[in-house]
This record gives C-alpha cells, sequence and structure tokens, in this order.
C-alpha cells in the first residue's frame, strides 16, 4: 500500500526550514519508533522523496498491515511536530494530510 502524506499550508512553510536528508531522517526515525507500537511495516523510498518541500508530500509504503493506518498516522502527525516545531514560531496543527494511493 502506498500512502502519501500530504503537507497542510501551515505544514509546507515549516518543511521548507529542513533540508531533504533532515526529513527523511525525522519521519523514519518516528515511524520506526512507531512500528514497534503497530503491527505494520513502513519503508521510506529515498528515490519518490527526492523533492519533498516541493513536492509538498512524503511518501511510504506499506506491508503486512494488521493495524489501523488512520490510527497510525494520526498518532505520527502528532509525534512529528516535536522536531518540527524547533524550527518554527507559534502553534502548529496538522502537518499533513494522509492520501492512501494504493
Amino acid at each position: 500500500m502506498n500512502v502519501h502524506l500530504n503537507f497542510t499550508n501551515k505544514g509546507k512553510l515549516v518543511i521548507e526550514n529542513f533540508n531533504n536528508e533532515e526529513l527523511i531522517e525525522i519521519f523514519s526515525r518516528y515511524i520506526n519508533t512507531l512500528t514497534k507500537k503497530y503491527a505494520v511495516d513502513i519503508k521510506v523510498p529515498v528515490d519518490a522523496n527526492q523533492n519533498i518541500v516541493e513536492d509538498g508530500s512524503f511518501k511510504v509504503v506499506l506491508s503486512n498491515v494488521q493495524c489501523d493506518v488512520e490510527t497510525f498516522f494520526k498518532e505520527l502527525g502528532r509525534d512529528i511536530k516535536v522536531p518540527l516545531k524547533k524550527r518554527t514560531d507559534g502553534k502548529l496543527e496538522n502537518v499533513f494530510k494522509i492520501q492512501v494511493v494504493e
């Protein structure tokens, strides 16, 4: 299953403060932590995430899904605000919206 995490307008403003490698590292780290709690395997394809800021989207591939995908990504969205807030001013609401591609 392919999932795109499409950044909201505020999310796009925040991710502009990071380079591509930093975003991949941050998301990968938080995804790996959550997969210890949820029964799902997730891969972050580096080739599909070459221009995260320009694309406005972060792409992941899910397999062996045995959990609620919406709940997983809702928790990821909440957790991911912690490192993103460090480079922004003000309150950070939803950073991304989930789009299941297949």
